[in-house]
């Protein structure tokens, strides 16, 4: 009878453990897809800022066209961009061609003190570390579920939840590894 008992007590133990192992798994995949969408909302805020931008910069320097053609291309490829290496990636080229852009501004002073394109740039510069900090988000979730998918005993669990390692959110942006430089 005590025998019973306990293998009863063990495999209800047993089955508790495996119902809270997948239930993280299946949580920690749903915070991934969310910390995703948070990127792609951000990114879309930007995206909605720049025709604005381009077009108050373009009423002091239209003869940048080059650099004009750089953002908007770039703003096209980051909104037609789906898996998150694609995302990332288009990301990083829209991010080298804003800076292309608003290092032109620093040859208009009219510009630089125009308080439309001072509104912007400030707009932009909170997008810009909300998109930072949906980044880091996803990455920090994206380590939870890759660490629960690859640990035992949720690894035992991976396909019945649904849930696979995803990948980590990385810009490849040469200027982002350079040291800056600083001159006094």
């Amino acid at each position: 009878m005590k025998v019973v008992v306990f293998i009863v007590v063990l495999l209800v133990i047993l089955a508790l453990l495996a119902i809270m192992s997948r239930n993280r798994l299946v949580r920690a995949g749903i915070s991934v897809d969310e910390a995703f969408a948070q990127i792609e909302v951000q990114l879309k805020r930007r995206s909605d800022l720049i025709p604005n931008l381009v077009e108050t910069v373009k009423g002091y320097a239209s003869h940048e066209s080059s650099t004009f053609e750089a953002v908007v291309a770039a703003r096209a490829k980051a909104t037609t961009a789906t898996t998150v290496t694609d995302v990332a990636a288009a990301d990083g080229q829209l991010t080298q061609a804003l800076r292309g852009l608003l290092a032109v501004t620093e040859n208009y002073p009219d510009l630089k003190a125009s308080t439309n394109f001072l509104a912007l740039q400030e707009e932009l510069s909170s997008t810009e570390n909300k998109v930072s900090f949906a980044r880091q988000f996803y990455n920090d979730s994206v380590r939870t579920l890759n660490s629960a998918v690859k640990t035992f005993p949720s690894s035992l669990f991976v396909k019945s939840a649904g849930v696979s390692a995803k990948p980590f959110y990385e810009v490849d942006d040469p200027q982002d590894r350079k040291a800056p430089q600083v001159k006094f």
